[in-house]
This record gives C-alpha cells, structure tokens and sequence, in this order.
C-alpha cells in the first residue's frame, strides 16, 4: 500500500529511474468528466527534465499514454491506466555506485530495508517518479475545476534569496514568465543568478514552493485523524526531497499572542468571513471557504559533482565523485508536482464530502 495515495481517489504509482517506463493507476474517478489532454501535457511539461539552464540536461519528452479508463474523450468511471516511457536513461553513469552509498540518498536504507536497490538514477526512490503523481493530479484538476477551484503554486525561495510579498499581492498569473517559476521578475532573475553560480561549482541549492488554493468550499476535511491540513502535509511530504511543511502563519505565528493570531469573524455580502487568514483557510481541519496557503521546503539536491567521503556495502570508508544529470536546484520543477499533491487531495476530500454527479 505504501505506493497508493487516496481513499475515493485512489492513485497506485510503479516505475523506476532508469526502467522501461513509469505510470500509474487512477481509480475512483468519476464518470462523464471531458479529458483535457493539452492541460495534462502542459503539466508534465512543467516538470519534466531537461526545460531550461538551470535544470539536468536529461530530456525525456514525457508523453503520457492513457490505456484505460477512457472512451472518446471521457472517462468512464473506471480505473484510468496510463505509462510514460523513459527514452533517455544514461544508465552508464551510475555504474560505480553498485557498492557505494551516496549521501544523504536513499541508497543505504532501501539497501538495509530490501536487500536489493536499484542503483540507476536512484531506482524508485528516484524524483522521476513524481512524474505519475503529475499526471493523476491534472486529472484531479478537472474535478476541482466543477467548483472553479484554483491550484497556484510558486517559487518562494532558493537559498537565501525570498519573495517579499505576500501572495495576494502577486500576479500569480506571471508564474510561468520565467524559468525559475517566480511570480516576481527581478527576485527570480536573482534566483536564476543563484542556481546558476551554485551549478558552475558542482554544488546543489534548496529552496520553498508557496501553494495557494482558492475558491474551496466550506467542510472539507475531518476533525481528528483525516484534518484536511494534515493530508496536505503528508502528500508534500511523500515528495522527494521536501523536508518541511507549513500552512498559514506556521513557525512566525509562535511569535505571536492570541489576541494578535485570532482570525475575527466577519459578514460580507450575507456570507460569514474572517477578517485576516492566519489559519490558512483550515480550522479545525476543516475547510472554513478562505484561501488555503501553505510553504514546502525542498532541501539541497543530495548528489553533487565534487568529490565527497561515504562508505560501501562491505563497511570500508570510501570516496566518490558522481556523474550523471541533476538538477542544481530541484525548486522550479516541483512546483507542478505540489499542484498536483494538492489536487489530488483536495478532489479526494471533494468526492468524499459531497459524492458529487459530473455531468455535461
């Protein structure tokens, strides 16, 4: 069960780094809905490698081949099957690294778990496997779209340089201007300048995606064990990389006293509002109709083309210095891929809350 994501929606990845293809399984999807083919192919556009400077030069085309599940257009209420061929593996380069455990990978826990590792490009710990997850969350997409909710996610950080503003006074719609996916021109060309530097030297930088969602009905989510900021957490976290996750005012709220945090409930045009949202759109995790905002923080890409120490199989001290394609900077090419976590959980808690009828 550890690759099915979903309870209504119900997404099983499989596929490696460097095997014939990656692809999934899409069940509990509802009937009658029109497939968009162009917006999934823009998506997995958005992620796939080898699309700008300063991402790895491995490209792979990443064209999705449904098998199931839809008829003339539409899906048909049944499990919707799909694969992306891998065309471009170099698995050559990773050779050296049968008996060697890379830092900070997960080369030495999945080799003490299974006994067995792929060592190709990573295996299935590998990030090309999100590339499942953006397919089954543009397909959550248009469910969400029956209630025009809106998924933004953007680049916030990279290393030390941070978008100022707050997202309601960006123009989210210049996220794609840039190849950095930053909604601010002169902060990303300074990010673009950072990743740029940190490449040349062989080295890997961090940074944040922010998502904002908006136009999400009231009473989405449950109180205790499934609260709705809790599945976001979770699915944020099951993506390679990320190592932090925080939604509304998150760590700065601690520095605040109640009598400052508190969301005040409002009337504005006959509906209850809450004058500030430093909830995140989520109290009692439970959707109350507000933006949800949340931060992810994707940590330093872990292989780096310098010489570093380590150990192998046998237990001896070792050295290795990496070949292959990587990504300096992992940030601009998981935005899509928190949209599309962000999809599939809110369309899951969707179904389950109001078990809707798609119709033309």
């Amino acid at each position: 069960m550890s690759n099915t994501f979903g309870r209504i929606l119900r997404l099983t990845s499989f596929g490696e780094s460097h095997g014939k293809a990656l692809g999934g399984i899409l069940d509990g999807f509802p009937s009658g809905i029109e497939i968009d083919f162009d917006f999934i192919n823009k998506q997995l556009q958005r992620r796939r490698p080898g699309q700008s400077r300063i991402t790895t030069s491995r490209r792979e085309l990443d064209k999705v081949q449904f098998l199931s599940g839809i008829f003339e257009g539409k899906s048909t209420g049944t499990p919707i099957g799909f694969v992306i061929e891998n065309t471009n593996q170099r698995s050559g380069d990773y050779s050296d690294l049968s008996e060697v455990f890379r830092p900070s990978h997960a080369d030495y826990t999945y080799h003490a778990k299974y006994s067995v590792r792929d060592y190709r490009g990573g295996g299935r710990t590998s990030a090309r496997t999100t590339v499942s997850q953006v397919v089954a969350g543009a397909l959550a997409q248009h469910i969400l779209q029956y209630e025009n909710i809106e998924i933004y996610a953007y680049t916030s950080s990279v290393g030390d340089i941070e978008l100022a503003e707050n997202y309601q006074k960006l123009d989210l719609s210049k996220i794609d201007n840039n190849i950095v996916r930053c909604p601010n021109e002169e902060t990303a060309g300074l990010m673009i300048e950072k990743i740029e530097n940190v490449k040349k030297q062989g080295d890997t930088i961090g940074g944040v995606v922010t998502c904002v969602i908006k136009n999400v009905p009231l009473g989405l989510g449950e109180p205790v064990f499934d609260k709705l900021h809790a599945r976001l957490g979770a699915a944020m976290l099951n993506i390679n990389a990320v190592k932090g996750f925080e939604i509304g005012s998150g760590f700065d709220g601690t520095r605040l006293k109640g009598s400052e945090h508190n969301d005040i409930f409002d009337i504005q045009n006959g509906q209850i509002v809450t004058k500030t949202n430093r909830s995140g759109g989520v109290q009692g995790g439970i959707s109350n109709g507000q933006d949800i905002y949340f931060r992810v923080a994707f940590k330093p890409v872990a292989t780096l083309l310098m010489q570093q120490e380590t150990v192998d199989r046998h237990g001896q001290k070792t050295t290795i210095t990496p070949k292959g394609r990587h990504d300096p900077c992992v940030v601009p090419r998981a935005v899509p891929i928190v949209e599309a976590m962000a999809a599939l959980v809110l369309a899951d808690f969707y179904l389950l809350q109001y078990k809707p009828k798609f119709e033309d």
